[in-house]
């Protein structure tokens, strides 16, 4: 049997509901080998960011050595990164390895606010990963950073900022909707060819902590099982809003989605 494998490099979240964790449980539950490599350590939960600890770059360089030199990955994922040298670290050792299906997640900000990538950051992003990536899956907030856009709201904005991000390089674009307001989540996936819109009814709840991470994960579990990545990102979209409808409801805040919903659901 093959054993298929996927590799978050991204930040620790010490209430388990985003980073590294939530990625491992999407892989797990998606039936993909998942290993990790720790950029940074968060001392958080569900009601906020209290301590970010940076690794060095060269011990993430480290890492990335050590997995993919020996047990090789199907796919990647990159989230939380922190600084431009750890974003130049990462993307030195992706083409070293030239790892196949790149999922980049630009993650800028938790989920109550506190910044998790330093804004010099933002321009190493945009030159050293975007052109790497085989899908980019930006929300809205993330979009207009990376773009410069001021305001993304209508259906035409967020076709042109995917246009933009493709443009940039990114070989696929996926804008997240669920900062958007209506009865619907609406995300828009541009292929530089065709625009695919995927929705789902809105669930309305505070527990939504992790989510983009886990539907990055998700289409990085997708990618590394074979799957296109139409088909890898309609599962996602499934996966996530099982996660959320299904909220399990812990913690004082913004609580985390529930990673084994959509297994309950394919029962």
């Amino acid at each position: 049997m093959s054993i298929k494998k996927a590799l978050t490099v991204a930040g620790s979240d010490s209430g388990g509901g985003a980073g590294i964790q939530a990625d491992l449980k999407t892989f797990q539950e998606l039936g993909v080998y998942g290993m990790s490599v720790l950029t940074a350590l968060t001392a958080q939960n569900t009601t906020g960011v209290y301590g970010v600890h940076p690794v060095p770059p060269e011990f993430v360089a480290q890492q990335m050595d050590a997995v993919l030199s020996d047990l090789g990955t199907n796919a990647v994922k990159t989230g939380m990164l922190f600084d431009s040298a750890i974003i130049e670290t990462v993307a030195r050792k992706l083409k070293e390895y030239g790892v196949p299906n790149y999922v980049l997640d630009p993650v800028m900000v938790a989920k109550g606010g506190a910044p998790l990538l330093l804004q010099e950051a933002v321009d190493a992003m945009k030159e050293h990963l975007l052109p790497l990536a085989m899908v980019v899956t930006p929300n809205l907030p993330e979009a207009e950073l990376l773009t410069g856009m001021e305001k993304i709201e209508t259906h035409e904005q967020m076709r042109e900022a995917a246009r933009i991000l493709h443009e940039w390089g990114a070989q696929n674009v996926v804008i997240k909707g669920g900062h958007s307001t209506g009865d619907f989540a609406t995300d828009l996936l541009y292929d530089g060819r065709e625009f695919v819109e995927l929705s789902a009814a809105r669930f309305h709840t505070e527990h939504t902590h992790g989510t983009g991470c886990t539907f990055a994960a998700a289409i990085t579990a997708g990618l590394a099982s074979g799957k296109t990545v139409r088909e890898a990102v309609e599962q996602a979209k499934q996966f996530i809003t099982a996660a959320i409808s299904h909220p399990l409801g812990i913690g004082h805040g913004h609580g985390p989605t529930n990673h084994w919903a959509y297994r309950a659901k394919e029962r």
